[in-house]
């Protein structure tokens, strides 16, 4: 089976180690070539476009920063979805916004393309382990063309309903983890700031009903000035904002994502863009 990635970021890149090693035939592109050059060094064939790395392909799968990636990837003049024979599988990994997926979708299925959505939960260290949980939205056939390649890049398929159904609860977990780590940023600053023992203060929040994964990681971070990339600030911004649009179509309007994201906008802010979202706490700590 012969299968194209898009994007070799940080997630991407360790998709696709997980595909070599389950021993697919492996196309990679991605708008920075010297990101994906590494994958070329160890099996994967370096396409110089979407189309490219698209031509031929089985299954054709996306994992970029935003919609306007996604757009340019699938949809721009050198997209994917021009190079794709009907019958073909499409991945969709990204955490998008809802309208974008159905927009995408309606193109997918003027093509004859089998479409699946299916962003992630998990992040570098469960891309390259393989332990990654797909959050799909699909109908069945094209969910049981997808599963092979799925089961080479995760442990758990979770078919949620059609697609639109993944962003959904994508941006749904996002939110929410994004709202746990602003949260635990100020509490922490709290505790330093009064003078508490760090480690005994915060391992009284991991043990009670805070406790929560993100928490425990935030914890571990944060205590260790961690901030070294995993999921990067600005990529919370963005999946906030959606997250944002998607809680107002629905009549909710939330301060809540509104606070958390001007929490990262302020991490963006003190020139740390580049960091780990475990970076928020920085700016709290300045004062």
């Amino acid at each position: 089976m012969k299968i194209a990635l898009l994007g070799t970021g940080t997630m991407g890149a360790g998709m696709a180690r997980r595909l070599l090693g389950a021993g697919f035939a492996l196309t990679v592109w991605n708008r920075s070539p010297a990101r994906a050059a590494p994958l070329g060094e160890i099996g994967a064939t370096l396409a110089s476009s979407p189309a490219d790395a698209a031509t031929g392909a089985d299954c054709v799968i996306a994992m970029l920063a935003d919609n306007t990636a996604s757009k340019d990837a699938w949809l721009g003049p050198q997209g994917a979805l021009g190079a794709m024979a009907p019958g073909t599988v499409a991945i969709e990994c990204s955490t998008l916004d809802c309208d974008w997926v159905g927009t995408l979708a309606h193109a997918m299925a003027d093509a004859a393309i089998n479409f699946v959505e299916a962003p992630v939960t998990g992040s570098k260290v469960q891309a390259e382990s393989g332990t990654l949980r797909f959050l799909v939205g699909s109908d069945q056939t094209s969910l049981d063309l997808a599963r092979p390649v799925l089961d080479g890049m995760g442990n758990a398929i979770i078919h949620l309903g059609p697609v639109g159904s993944g962003a959904v609860l994508k941006l749904a977990n996002n939110f929410l983890a994004g709202l746990q780590a602003a949260a635990f940023a100020e509490a922490l600053a709290l505790i330093e700031a009064k003078g508490l023992d760090r480690e005994r203060a915060t391992g009284v929040l991991r043990a009670g009903a805070p406790g929560s994964p993100m928490v425990g990681l935030m914890a571990d971070r944060m205590l260790a000035d961690d901030f070294e990339p995993n999921f990067l600030v600005p990529l919370m911004i963005k999946d906030l904002g959606y997250a944002e649009h998607l809680l107002a179509s629905a009549g909710i309007n939330s301060a809540l994502v509104r606070a958390a994201r001007a929490r990262f906008d302020d991490a963006v802010a003190a020139g740390l863009g580049d960091r780990d979202i475990s970076a928020v706490i920085v700016p709290l700590r300045a004062g």
